[in-house]
């Protein structure tokens, strides 16, 4: 998890961004489309203020931009910026290849347990963090 958040710093000084913006960014990416600030404050684990601020820094960067929803004009839909987004994408397309290599090294048994534990710490994380938010724990 260390490496994972000194490579998301990483990634994200490259792009001039903070942290929670590229991971905003790549969360909007698996969006079927627009979104409300609630949305990404849901997506994010953020508060709606913090996401708001998130979404300022991320439409003075010109990744995204703000719009009225047609059917409920009381909805501002943040939507992203393709071409803002494509550039991200190719810096996430130069870093790929590494990647596959990686992926490649190990047999379809191998992959297929791999994305078994990722699934499974996905769903354990989600429950941990509802358990944390809760005040379970």
């Amino acid at each position: 998890m260390a490496s994972y958040a000194l490579f998301n710093q990483a990634l994200a000084d490259r792009l001039g961004l903070h942290p929670t913006d590229v991971q905003c960014l790549n969360l909007l990416g698996l969006e079927p489309g627009p979104v409300t600030t609630g949305r990404i404050a849901e997506l994010t684990g953020l508060t709606t203020g913090s996401a708001t601020r998130l979404v300022d820094r991320l439409e003075k960067a010109g990744y995204v931009t703000r719009r009225r929803d047609t059917e409920d004009r009381r909805k501002v839909l943040v939507e992203v910026v393709p071409g803002q987004m494509a550039e991200f994408g190719e810096v996430w397309g130069r870093l790929n290849g590494a990647w596959w290599e990686l992926f490649d090294e190990y047999a379809d048994d191998e992959i297929a347990f791999i994305a078994t534990h990722m699934r499974r710490t996905v769903d354990l994380s989600t429950a941990q963090i509802e358990r944390l938010r809760s005040g379970q724990i």
